[in-house]
């Protein structure tokens, strides 16, 4: 009886023990959680932790601005062109004093991208090169129904020159030196009728020239012994040509990096360097 007494005491003691301890703990855990006011005030006025710049910041950033503009690019490329890009340029490209002091000659020689080039690096007398369309009873042809086959239109580029800088068997040689005249399925990557090559004669002196200079390549057999010249010589004296899109105009100059890269893989270079 003693024992069980004791005992009872004993438990009773220890839990008033424990409950003391406990409750004690509670204040001081509280005591501590506690913040005076004035050091709440200077926590709440300190600067949040600076953000650093990491390189990993920086190429996210240049990789996800250059992916938005290869892809915008792109999709232009493709002919799906927005605003002013999407309208053709004007005729000569407002070049003035065509007709008076300026002649005009037109040539097909696939990817017109590739083909003003050619041209503005015969020097001062070419005034300038458009990019456009011709050939086909099609009006108002755009790059898209072109490429597509949707019309009876090539790909071509329209050169204002002068006369007395320049003569026009200048032109036809720096034509012929810029595409492979016996391939007849188009040029080099680029396949179907669109991209085959022509001649167009706006006049009688036009049309005398560039059949002779066909046949003189001809007779050269510089492409090859027995290989027919199958480029077109034509009479476009009747003929429209329609500038193409702003979008296309000067591509090499305007988008350098996507033409290097274009041209580089399309097998031009490497057939001129053979032949020339």
């Amino acid at each position: 009886m003693a024992h069980t007494m004791f005992a009872s005491s004993f438990v009773s003691g220890s839990h008033r023990l424990v409950s003391q301890s406990h409750s004690s703990s509670s204040r001081a855990s509280a005591v501590r959680g506690r913040v005076p006011r004035r050091m709440q005030c200077r926590a709440s006025q300190e600067p949040p932790p600076e953000k650093k710049v990491t390189r990993r910041n920086i190429v996210n950033v240049l990789y996800f601005g250059a992916g938005a503009y290869l892809t915008y690019d792109l999709v232009q490329d493709l002919g799906l062109s927005v605003g002013d890009n999407a309208l053709p340029v004007p005729e000569y490209e407002g070049i003035k004093g065509v007709g008076s002091i300026y002649k005009v000659a037109a040539f097909a020689g696939g990817c017109f991208w590739c083909m003003e080039p050619a041209f503005d690096k015969l020097g001062a007398g070419v005034i300038g090169t458009i990019s456009g369309y011709t050939g086909g009873p099609e009006a108002n042809p755009t790059y898209i129904q072109v490429a597509g086959k949707e019309t009876h239109h090539r790909e071509a580029v329209q050169v204002v020159y002068d006369p007395k800088l320049i003569s026009y068997e200048q032109l036809l040689d720096g034509f012929w030196r810029s595409v492979d005249p016996t391939q007849a399925d188009g040029q080099f990557v680029d396949l179907g009728p669109q991209y085959s090559t022509a001649v167009y004669c706006y006049d009688d002196a036009q049309l005398k020239a560039a059949t002779q200079s066909k046949a003189s390549l001809q007779a050269s057999g510089i492409f090859g012994a027995g290989k027919p010249i199958v480029t077109d010589i034509i009479d476009a004296s009747s003929l429209p040509y329609w500038p193409a899109e702003k979008y296309h105009q000067n591509y090499y100059v305007n988008r350098a990096l996507r033409y290097k890269l274009y041209r580089g893989l399309s097998g031009r270079d490497e057939f001129i360097q053979s032949v020339w």
